[in-house]
């Protein structure tokens, strides 16, 4: 269910608080450099709309600083999972490395689903060309939201959840779902689908937060499949760095004791 109170948060009315914990933001990491770099041009985002907030970022895999070195060095925080769905990630991986780390901090929720996410996606079409602010170039395209996929049933039914949601509220002709790994359907069978209902054009949008394998995989499949349009991916996006306040003020209690650690 989309939390759609999150959509008229601005930075002028996120709530700010002087001296509160740390935003300990948790990415998955990648070997592929545009990973971190987008990465860090969302924390820059983050920081521009919360001056004086803390914001450290720590990595399960490939990429450094690791969780243990920085949280060893924060007074109080809040983790921030840098996730779309709550899928293995953020049900073992992150649980389990703050408890080898010892760290026993408030652990946020991922950032899906949520209306800032559909205004993400919306912005990205709109950057690749499309008019995403005309109802009648609306109701002619078809649009699909290409996933990394989960061998998670709940994590593929929640991105189903959220393409269905961007069609109803945006009026997309259609909506279909695509997954770059796990089980099908792939780029090219939901660009089809969209045809065959009678879609106009079809525009290929990945619901994936930085550039890497996955992204180029979906990049690859939609040029082959005669996508008209391919957007990039949600990245950096104003939205989504809202989006991690957003998770940071639900989690974070009203009093934060220093440090939060365990034995």
């Amino acid at each position: 269910m989309l939390r759609r109170n999150e959509g008229r948060l601005s930075a002028a009315t996120a709530p700010v608080v002087a001296g509160g914990p740390a935003l300990l933001l948790i990415a998955h990491g990648s070997r592929d450099p545009r990973h971190a770099a987008t990465v860090a041009a969302l924390v820059g985002q983050v920081r521009a709309l919360r001056p004086g907030l803390e914001v450290a970022t720590a990595y399960l895999d490939h990429c450094a600083p690791r969780i243990p070195q920085v949280v060893a060095r924060l007074t109080a925080a809040v983790a921030v999972p840098l996730l779309l769905n709550r899928a293995f990630h953020a049900k073992h991986d992150i649980p389990a490395a703050l408890r080898a780390a010892g760290a026993a901090l408030p652990v946020a929720d991922v950032l899906g689903p949520s209306p800032l996410l559909l205004a993400a996606l919306d912005r990205r079409l709109a950057e690749a060309g499309l008019d995403v602010s005309s109802a009648a170039v609306r109701a002619r395209t078809g649009v699909v939201l290409a996933a990394a996929g989960s061998s998670d049933p709940a994590a593929d039914a929640a991105t189903r959840a959220v393409a269905a949601e961007w069609r109803r509220t945006r009026g997309w002709a259609a909506a279909e779902v695509a997954y770059a790994s796990a089980a099908g359907p792939r780029v090219p069978d939901a660009v089809a689908a969209l045809r065959a209902a009678g879609a106009r054009q079809v525009a290929v949008a990945p619901y994936l937060l930085a550039p890497g394998l996955l992204p180029d995989r979906i990049a690859t499949a939609a040029e082959d499949a005669g996508a008209d349009l391919l957007a990039g991916v949600l990245g950096p996006a104003p939205e989504v760095a809202r989006l991690l306040l957003t998770r940071y003020d639900a989690a974070r209690p009203a009093t934060l004791a220093a440090p939060a650690r365990t034995a």
